[in-house]
């Protein structure tokens, strides 16, 4: 399976409207990127949250990225999602957890979706945006270096590896959102980011929901 890099987007923190500084708003960037262990040259994180090796790259979907203008009735540039990587012709939402893409030189291995927060309602200024944005099923994967090189849009999106068995980012973000049936599988999961895992421990004895 294959698809393409629409656009390679970074920002810097800088404010939006009357909200502390935020580095949401990434912008495409021309020509080759470099991709480090946490994420491309030129990109920068704000919240202590965010980042990290296991949220390198943030990749979303195209196609949802067009869903959502329908649903707002607006245009969204590539970046508007806070996303590093937008694509055409990935199913996003159902990779798989530890599912693995050679993009130019990088491999890169999908971690766990996007968890949407107020920062994220705040930039669109769309107030119940948190609520759509679980309801929706479309949350975007993060994604961990596993070799550093370089990408570029217009590269393919290779998916040279899959789980023969695993949860999707669909179901891990609404396993996070309170479908609790999920759970058991989740719990499976090997390679999980570490506040995935602490997660996962908290809420093991929870009886699935239903």
């Amino acid at each position: 399976m294959s698809g393409t890099v629409v656009a390679v987007n970074v920002g810097g923190a800088r404010r939006v409207g009357r909200r502390s500084a935020t580095a949401i708003d990434k912008r495409p960037v021309a020509g080759p990127v470099p991709v480090g262990p946490l994420g491309p040259a030129g990109d920068e994180h704000v919240y202590a949250g965010h980042g990290g090796p296991y949220q390198a790259l943030y990749a979303y979907a195209g196609e949802d990225a067009e869903f959502w203008e329908a649903e707002l009735g607006r245009e969204l540039w590539p970046g508007a999602f806070g996303e590093n990587l937008t694509t055409r012709g990935v199913d996003i939402s159902g990779a798989l957890h530890g599912e693995r893409w050679l993009v130019g030189s990088v491999l890169l291995e999908v971690t766990h979706p996007r968890i949407p927060c107020a920062t994220f309602a705040g930039f669109w200024d769309v107030p119940d945006l948190v609520r759509r944005f679980a309801v929706a099923g479309r949350p975007g994967a993060y994604l961990r270096v596993v070799e550093e090189g370089v990408l570029a849009a217009g590269d393919p999106v290779d998916v040279v590896s899959r789980p023969r068995r695993g949860v999707t980012v669909a179901e891990l973000s609404r396993a996070r959102m309170g479908d609790r049936s999920l759970l058991s599988r989740v719990r499976e999961l090997t390679g999980l980011a570490p506040s995935w895992r602490d997660w996962v421990d908290s809420t093991a004895d929870v009886k699935p929901s239903g």
